[in-house]
């Protein structure tokens, strides 16, 4: 497991902070994090990539409150590869209009090609909120 003041680490968890804030700020995280041939799968068991993930965030239709990352955790696995293990949670409105708090647990692979770490794969699942 990295270490908590590993730079590096504290990178990526940044990183993933910022994505799972994306559905409630918008932010463009995930057009610098993810790699071009970055493939994840959502928590309905489907494949997308990175550029669906870019419109998917950008679509101010699906905003969110409260969207925070509860956990995460960085094991390297060599120079080139690591696993961040993660947690995050929201606020969404569902098709009943009524809102409800979302929690899903994640796994994300991080590759460091050319000088730099993206995030080559996830899978998600949703969870039970606590």
């Amino acid at each position: 497991w990295a270490a908590a003041d590993d730079p590096t680490a504290k990178f990526m968890v940044d990183a993933e902070r910022q994505w799972a804030e994306a559905a409630c700020t918008h932010n463009k995280i995930v057009e610098t994090i993810l790699a071009d041939d970055f493939q994840g799968t959502s928590t309905e068991g489907k494949r997308y990539s990175k550029s669906q993930e870019v419109a998917d965030t950008a679509d101010l239709s699906k905003t969110a409150r409260d969207c925070r990352l509860t956990g995460a955790r960085v094991r390297f696995f060599g120079d080139h590869l690591a696993i961040v293990y993660g947690s995050e949670s929201s606020v969404r409105k569902g098709e009943d209009g009524t809102e409800k708090r979302r929690c899903q647990v994640w796994t994300d692979t991080w590759l460091k090609r050319n000088g730099k770490w993206q995030i080559i794969a996830v899978q998600d699942s949703l969870v039970g909120c606590k």
